[in-house]
């Protein structure tokens, strides 16, 4: 297991529910002022720097569970409301669309463009917002730093935690279905040819050597279409990535509902559902998500809905119920067990309560930027 895996999984996760709330506030017509605040909001919240700094120390993946519950929050980090039955789709959606992309990454550097991609379409979003936006240009360079001189042996690592941590995730996506990618059963259909990464050969081709070093070339049918790219993408700041991994699906007009709602039950299913021994870490992070999130409560909420209408999504509610109950976060003594002392003290500082339904808890302190 990769130990540089989590910020690649929280920005990617994170980018996919971006490309489905803006549809989605688009599809329901939301004021666009609204809807910029919206995104603003969570946004700010995802990037903050002291938050991010505790993301990318190396550390291992968050549980399923743990992990739903950083989105859970950040997707109510503004005035924006989602019940539960919504914020299921939601995140299924978000899980597939990463799987998929991973699953499709032949190199396994590549998955850092995909992420350079999610961060691009974010950074569209908060362009209006100065102290947003660089919120969100350092951690482009937290990027730069943490993963650009990795070799591509680190990289396969990284690759292959995240296939470990979506392995059980099988929930079938209308797009996927309709692009005939996605099985009914939610398996994905990795078809042969295709688009291949800078610096690789089309296969086609089979060299052999003979003692004396004479080579000998024989040709024969891969029964599949390969184009090789002709340069690599950019991993600056700004650039083309050449890859469309990464970039936003539901740009176009098309449905994004996911099909057969008892099948998510799966996401939560294993050991990592045991909560009588919680990461202490991610306790940690969720302490001071909450705190983050505590600091954007106002009046004039709105509530989204994931589906086509109500009745779909109360539907959806009565069919599955919810296996993630709101959280309740506790307070740890990170010292304890190598833990960073900045931890420790951050985790001295809360104070953290069951968070109520529909707001924050009452006793969550504002967090400034640091």
């Amino acid at each position: 297991m990769s130990l540089k895996t989590l910020p690649l999984l929280f920005i990617n996760l994170g980018g996919e529910m971006m490309y489905i709330l803006d549809q989605r506030l688009r599809a329901q017509n939301i004021p666009t002022e609204k809807s910029k605040k919206v995104l603003n909001d969570i946004v700010a919240t995802m990037f903050n720097k002291r938050f991010m700094e505790e993301l990318f120390k190396p550390q291992t993946l968050y549980s399923k569970k743990a992990m739903r519950t950083v989105f859970d929050r950040l997707a109510h980090a503004s005035i924006m409301r989602l019940n539960a039955a919504s914020m299921d789709k939601l995140y299924d959606l978000m899980t597939m669309a990463f799987k998929y992309q991973v699953s499709l990454a032949l190199r396994p550097k590549d998955i850092l463009l995909i992420t350079l991609n999610h961060m691009d379409t974010m950074r569209s979003y908060v362009e209006d917002s100065s102290g947003v936006r660089s919120q969100v240009e350092n951690v482009y360079r937290m990027l730069s730093e943490t993963y650009a001189s990795l070799s591509q042996g680190e990289f396969q690592l990284i690759r292959q935690t995240l296939l470990n941590f979506f392995q059980d995730m099988h929930i079938r996506v209308s797009i996927f279905l309709k692009d005939k990618v996605q099985n009914n059963n939610g398996r994905f259909v990795l078809k042969p040819g295709g688009s291949l990464p800078y610096g690789t050969e089309a296969p086609g081709l089979i060299r052999s050597f003979d003692a004396s070093g004479k080579s000998r070339n024989i040709a024969f049918a891969p029964g599949a279409n390969h184009t090789v790219a002709s340069r690599e993408g950019s991993f600056d700041m700004r650039g083309d990535r050449i890859t469309k991994l990464g970039c936003n699906m539901y740009s176009a007009s098309r449905p994004v509902e996911t099909s057969g709602p008892s099948i998510s039950k799966s996401v939560m299913q294993g050991s990592d559902m045991d909560t009588s021994n919680p990461d202490p870490l991610a306790k940690a992070h969720l302490d001071l998500l909450s705190r983050l999130i505590g600091a954007n409560v106002t009046k004039n909420e709105f509530r989204l809905n994931l589906f086509k209408n109500d009745q779909e999504e109360d539907e959806a509610a009565s069919i599955q119920p919810i296996e993630v109950a709101e959280s309740q976060v506790v307070n740890i003594d990170a010292s304890k067990g190598g833990k960073t002392s900045e931890l420790a003290r951050i985790m001295g500082e809360m104070s953290v309560g069951d968070k109520g339904e529909g707001g924050q808890d009452s006793n969550l302190l504002d967090l400034m930027d640091s």
